[in-house]
């Protein structure tokens, strides 16, 4: 084999791997996924959101069915908003329940929203009303430390 035949196969090879490894950082990053259909916006308010992260998943039943496209600190109520693009394809009921949950112990923070029966579907551009806000594993632990101290000391 000629010394030009080969530097272009390993060229070509090299060119294949640095592809891979773009296409996964995308799939890893969450910025390869197509929208499929129109999507509409939500918003919702919590106290405490963790470590909720723009671009993290929208979920119902375990389904992907949209995205956080944004978070902000309302500077009146001092709560978090968090903007969420939703595929128009799903359609909530007005009284959907959202929740942030954490994949497995240590994974990413999602927003659940678990659908109520009300007749009327919210609209782009809509607050969801009832939030509950993320279980921070710290403030658990010292809240556990704080009435196991308190404990001690009454029985004394």
């Amino acid at each position: 084999m000629n010394r030009t035949v080969l530097d272009l196969w390993v060229g070509f090879f090299v060119a294949l791997g640095i592809a891979a490894l773009v296409f996964l950082a995308l799939k890893v990053g969450n910025l390869s996924s197509a929208r499929l259909s129109e999507t509409y916006v939500l918003h919702a308010k919590f106290d405490n959101i963790g470590g909720l992260k723009v671009r993290g998943p929208v979920k119902s039943a375990g389904v992907v069915v949209g995205r956080i496209s944004e978070i902000k600190l309302d500077p009146t109520t001092y709560e978090a908003v968090v903007t969420m693009s939703v595929d128009g394809r799903f359609q909530f009921p007005k009284d959907t329940f959202a929740s942030i949950y954490t994949a497995g112990l240590l994974g990413e923070q999602y927003v659940g929203l678990d659908a109520g029966g009300d007749e009327k579907v919210l609209k782009s551009g809509d607050t969801i009303a009832k939030t509950q806000s993320a279980v921070v594993l710290e403030k658990m632990i010292s809240q556990f430390l704080f009435s196991k101290a308190a404990d001690g000391q009454d029985k004394k």
